[in-house]
């Protein structure tokens, strides 16, 4: 049995929270069945490791932040990340994640000027061909840092992943998030100014439909369990 270490960034929005518990559970329905015992850190209220051996791999979940804020967590946050990087210690970062991974090594973040991406999104994933993955976001990685790639990319997320060498993976939509809290995501949505009506709608129209949570959380149990 693996330790994979969370990187808890904040917590879910409430009526998500209410129906469906937080990321870490999340993640573990993801994860676990991959042989990874998770224990989390919740770094935005400054609970750090004291290593990268305190695990042996990494997760960093997303947050209702923006990497590029002031925040007392972000600058630690950043330099663990660069540590876990030094380090090589697997480590992959999603939605919140992918981006301050981004901006702890040297890429650039932004509020992105087309809009939200919300709901159900089709992604082209190197090695994997084209997946369903549900989105929540704004901001974006507009720069990559230092040595990595792209490998995953649609038509509204121009960087929606991507790898640095063997250890690191990221991705900007939610494998997490599967249908049934995708379905209290729009509601936590609907009625805000944030996300206009017709992403909405749009999102709720397509929770029936199928979505690639089983074969990402395969995926990401190989990076973070290295050959």
């Amino acid at each position: 049995m693996m330790r994979l270490g969370v990187l808890t960034c904040g917590p879910a929005p409430e009526i998500v929270a209410a129906h469906h518990g937080e990321y870490l559970g999340w993640f573990d329905a993801l994860l676990a069945p991959h042989g990874f015992e998770l224990v989390e850190w919740d770094v935005e209220n400054l609970s750090f490791p004291s290593s990268p051996k305190d695990a042996d791999a990494w997760l960093i979940t997303g947050s209702k932040h923006g990497a590029y804020e002031d925040h007392a967590f972000i600058p630690p946050l950043e330099a663990f990340i660069r540590d876990l990087h030094t380090a090589k210690a697997p480590m992959v970062g999603i939605c919140f994640g992918h981006q301050i991974i981004a901006t702890a090594l040297g890429g650039r973040v932004e509020k992105f000027e087309g809009g939200w991406n919300f709901g159900r999104k089709r992604y082209a994933v190197d090695g994997l061909g084209e997946v369903y993955l549900n989105a929540c976001h704004q901001d974006q990685v507009l720069d990559l840092p230092g040595g990595a790639e792209v490998i995953a990319s649609n038509e509204g997320c121009r960087i929606a992943g991507f790898r640095i060498g063997a250890h690191c993976v990221t991705l900007q939509p939610h494998p997490e998030i599967d249908p049934k809290i995708m379905t209290h995501y729009v509601a936590h949505f609907r009625g805000q100014d944030r996300v206009a009506a017709t992403m909405i709608d749009d999102a709720e129209a397509a929770l029936s439909l199928p979505t690639s949570e089983p074969m990402i959380g395969a995926w990401l149990a190989s990076v973070l369990r290295p050959a």
